[in-house]
């Protein structure tokens, strides 16, 4: 099955970090956070990825590019300049990177990735939230259910820290903890083919357009996820990203 990764955005509300580079390729541990969702969907089985491409594309297209002559170690021909890698690939992706404009929206990203996307199911995530979901009870549910679309339904963290008191004591203390109440969209949808047909162009919202008219005719459904999810808006949620990781066992890491 193929997975669609929306990687296009501006990420103005991460301007610290984009100024020179697109949000998916800001670093978490020594690896951009899109490859950190790619392991992920690699750790169920999917392994065939469409990336929807836009501003400063270029730096995606080089990581892949390069990734196996810079991961690991490497055999340089000094005679006619081949390299090989030294170390097996941990990654057996394909990776098609699909350039869909510096200003189409969401839904006409979408759009721009149909002749890869039409002939069957599909998956479709944004690239800049990671989660573990798990990904094998997120397609039975879709299936089950039988509609169009399908998205993950998260508990939104918290902006402020949890405290549970015992008198004066501090209990517990929670950094970002997922809030008790709504749900918001996040991310990780499978998708079936006819929704590439109700999306007209390049300003169409994936959201506003897409998903709403999926609602108004009872074809979209909710797959609900208690556990772990965050995405990456501001330097904020890249700090909290990257001290998990740094303190070990980083809730997202599945494989």
């Amino acid at each position: 099955m193929k997975v669609a990764i929306l990687a296009g955005g501006l990420g103005s509300r991460l301007s610290e970090e984009t100024d020179v580079r697109p949000k998916p390729m800001v670093e978490v541990g020594d690896q951009p956070l899109i490859w950190h969702i790619m392991k992920h969907y690699e750790r169920s089985g999917f392994s065939d990825f469409y990336v929807a491409l836009g501003y400063k594309g270029e730096y995606l297209k080089r990581f892949f590019r390069d990734y196996n002559s810079l991961s690991g170690s490497i055999s340089v021909s000094l005679a006619d300049g081949a390299v090989a890698p030294l170390d097996d690939t941990h990654e057996h992706w394909t990776v098609n990177l699909i350039d869909t404009g510096n200003e189409t929206n969401t839904g006409g990203r979408l759009k721009r990735l149909a002749p890869w996307l039409a002939d069957g199911t599909f998956m479709l995530t944004y690239g800049d939230g990671v989660s573990d979901i798990d990904l094998d009870k997120l397609l039975a549910f879709h299936r089950d259910h039988g509609k169009l679309a399908t998205i993950t339904a998260v508990r939104p963290p918290s902006r402020f820290g949890e405290m549970v008191f015992d008198g004066d004591d501090i209990v517990r203390f929670t950094e970002k903890p997922q809030m008790g109440e709504g749900w918001i969209n996040g991310g990780f949808m499978v998708l079936e083919p006819a929704v590439l047909d109700m999306i007209e162009g390049d300003d169409s919202s994936l959201e506003g357009d897409l998903l709403e008219q999926l609602s108004e005719q009872h074809q979209l459904c909710a797959y609900r996820h208690d556990s772990f999810w965050q995405c990456m808006d501001t330097l904020r949620d890249v700090r909290y990203l990257r001290g998990l990781w740094e303190a070990g066992d980083p809730p997202w890491v599945t494989w």
